[in-house]
């Protein structure tokens, strides 16, 4: 066994998985505690959906350029929240409800588009993963998108920490509150995008959820779930890989999700705020953990 994980690190492609999933882990684990946070664990699912047609069209237009999937999705993902910001505000429709018609409308689309086009199997590849492929164009992506994701949230966290936990605060303070849900959909939408030579972007969006969800049965504090979760996702990843190289059949990305879902369901039965502890579901009205610590420091 050990002769196996020694002959591993032998090989390129997978010391660049290890260092692409790496880089991911830091990237999404903030993105996916502020999902949980804010209750949008499903508009992750939905936004991965919403940026098919432009994955598509890029696709159609100029075949697996990295360049054209990454526009062509980032115009789609920009344009479906933006649409959800606007029918959110103008119209009596709320925004989950706006989210969940636009991405419908989305996937169909990206989904006609595809068929009338004609057979496309290459771009599987993007949507479920190919973490063990993965290209120099695509390492500097998941970099890049990386380095823009912790820069932004340097500037984004104390805003998203107010507008999470006290939001009618933050609405009375903030001249336009909406430019930081639309800057936080972006660095989802990035983040999506930055998945597709690495586990896909359907596969992301478990790896952002997943070690996210671990986390808050153990942290009551951000911070503590930021780090909990990027240590989750960072560990689900490097086991994912692991078994992929000790079973070949085993496909990575899926292998990497079903780790992190063992660590959520360890974490539900065990964790000091899961079914092992002694957690009780606030009542309607009342604040978080994590709401209560915010409201408490502000009001020192």
């Amino acid at each position: 066994m050990f002769e196996l994980f020694a002959e591993m690190w032998n090989f390129a492609f997978m010391r660049r998985a290890f260092v692409a999933t790496t880089v991911l882990s830091a990237s999404v684990a903030p993105i996916g505690a502020f999902l949980v946070l804010r209750r949008l664990s499903l508009a992750g699912e939905a936004m991965a959906h919403a940026i098919t047609p432009g994955i598509v069209i890029g696709f159609v237009a100029t075949g697996l350029s990295v360049m054209s999937l990454l526009v062509g999705g980032l115009v789609a993902g920009v344009g479906v929240a933006i649409l959800t910001a606007l029918l959110a505000r103008k119209t009596i429709l709320r925004s989950d409800a706006s989210l969940a018609s636009l991405y419908l409308i989305a996937l169909a689309v990206g989904i006609f588009i595809l068929s009338a086009a004609g057979s496309a199997v290459p771009l599987k590849s993007f949507l479920f993963g190919s973490i063990l492929g993965i290209d120099d164009a695509s390492m500097m992506l998941v970099g890049g998108v990386a380095t823009v994701t912790l820069a932004a949230f340097a500037v984004l966290l104390r805003p998203l920490i107010v507008s999470t936990c006290d939001p009618v605060f933050f609405e009375a303070q903030t001249k336009r509150p909406w430019l930081v849900d639309q800057g936080f959909m972006l660095l989802l939408v990035l983040n999506l995008l930055a998945a597709f030579k690495t586990l896909g972007t359907l596969m992301a969006v478990g790896l952002m959820i997943l070690p996210a969800t671990a986390a808050r049965y153990w942290a009551s504090t951000i911070t503590g779930q930021l780090v909990l979760g990027f240590l989750f996702a960072l560990a689900s990843c490097w086991i994912g890989l692991t078994l992929s190289y000790l079973f070949p059949e085993t496909p990575s990305g899926p292998a990497i999700v079903l780790v992190a879902g063992g660590f959520f369901v360890f974490s539900a039965l065990f964790g000091p705020l899961g079914f092992g502890g002694r957690f009780r579901k606030p009542s309607p009205g009342k604040k978080t953990s994590v709401e209560q610590t915010y409201i408490e420091k502000r009001t020192q």
